[in-house]
């Protein structure tokens, strides 16, 4: 599961999503070396250009078996080139490769795994009845390559039966790339995924994952596993695009947040209440049975609004009395959208900045401040609320 997850690349920039221009069909010829046997629409690839790539349409042996992707000359050609060693053919070995053609702009990646299944299928007929290497079946190879460029560009979706072998072919939809993450995030594992198996991850993903609590940050959880930064990212990113972590604010007690409409929800679904209460139990030596009154959690997060801070709702109205985590409930108000952070943006007005103010610019919230400098929150906000020449925005 992790190798194959971690192999998403980000998309190119520029990169939109395109039809299948045509299919072509490449084998190799023992006399002629590599040919193209069969292309739909006719034509759609011109010797020339077949020419310049036909090393890679036909490539060495240690390159069989893998996805390739050629952008060139106005193609964008997506093959999955195939060995069959067998005493039948001359020189005992066939190739072929079965390759999608789109524009040189175009997304391909949801066509890769499309391309990898339909070779597949053709490797087991040309195994049972040399469907490929059998000239007297060239019209209902281009027959076959029509049909599937039709469905798939129409229904994105394409059924194939050869005598008694059917085939389902489907196009992915892909979900958009995340945002790129930002040292000052705060990744939670989704629910499913706490007692997630490591050794199903890549290596990099297993020396993240035990510090993804929910509390820590990038940088910090960077530095506590001891990986670079920039591939902690990468890493989390992935884990973003796949469904198992969420990105959440960093935790303060100074942060301001505020409840939303859908608060609304722990009123009227009695399972979500319940599961509430228990994820924001504040699980103690003495008491560790006792459930939270939802009354309580429905104040403390009511009270939430513009200009309250953590730190001053927690002194009203003290939640671990009532045997609430403050820190569990922000975490679970965050997951499901009951709250939302408002986060302070400082500008600087001055006309002479320090190096410190060149990141007041209003784009740089305060985490993303206090991230990049390593300085801590009540530090910063002592330095600009002596600062004069400092404006702080809250949005």
């Amino acid at each position: 599961m992790g190798s194959e997850k971690l192999a998403r690349m980000p998309r190119s920039r520029g990169a939109r999503d395109g039809p299948i221009r045509g299919i072509l069909l490449s084998e190799f010829h023992a006399v002629a070396g590599s040919k193209i046997s069969c292309q739909v629409p006719d034509n759609l690839i011109s010797k020339e250009v077949f020419d310049s790539i036909r090393t890679f349409i036909i490539p060495k042996p240690q390159l069989q078996r893998c996805i390739l992707t050629i952008n060139i000359l106005g193609h964008k050609v997506i093959g999955y080139p195939v060995l069959i060693n067998h005493v039948r053919y001359q020189r005992n070995a066939f190739y072929f490769n079965l390759c999608f053609v789109c524009d040189s702009l175009s997304r391909t990646v949801q066509y890769e795994a499309v391309v990898k299944k339909l070779s597949e299928y053709l490797l087991m007929m040309e195994e049972e009845t040399s469907f490929l290497s059998c000239s007297e079946k060239n019209g209902n190879i281009h027959n076959l390559l029509t049909c599937i460029l039709r469905d798939l560009n129409e229904c994105q979706v394409a059924t194939i039966v050869e005598g008694s072998t059917t085939i389902y072919l489907k196009i992915g939809r892909l979900k958009p790339d995340p945002p790129p993450v930002q040292d000052h995030q705060v990744p939670l594992l989704c629910r499913g995924f706490e007692d997630t198996d490591l050794d199903a991850w890549d290596l990099t993903t297993q020396q993240v994952l035990p510090f993804v609590n929910g509390m820590n940050h990038v940088a910090r959880i960077a530095a506590e596993a001891d990986v670079e930064n920039q591939l902690v990212k990468s890493c989390i990113q992935n884990l973003v695009y796949y469904g198992v972590v969420q990105l959440l604010p960093l935790l303060k007690y100074s942060n301001v947040y505020m409840c939303t409409r859908a608060l609304q929800k722990l009123t009227r679904n009695r399972t979500f209440a319940d599961e509430c209460r228990r994820y924001v139990q504040l699980h103690t030596a003495k008491d560790s049975v006792r459930l939270p009154s939802l009354f309580n959690i429905l104040q403390l997060y009511s009270q939430m609004t513009h200009g309250v801070t953590l730190r001053s709702l927690c002194q009203r109205l003290c939640p671990r009395d009532n045997n609430i985590d403050e820190r569990k409930l922000v975490s679970f108000g965050l997951q499901y959208c009951l709250i939302r952070c408002i986060n302070k943006y400082p500008i600087f007005t001055g006309s002479v900045p320090t190096p410190k103010h060149k990141l007041y610019t209003g784009l740089n919230s305060f985490d993303e401040i206090c991230c990049k400098t390593g300085l801590a929150p009540s530090r910063i906000e002592q330095e600009i609320d002596m600062d004069s020449n400092v404006t702080v925005i809250w949005k």
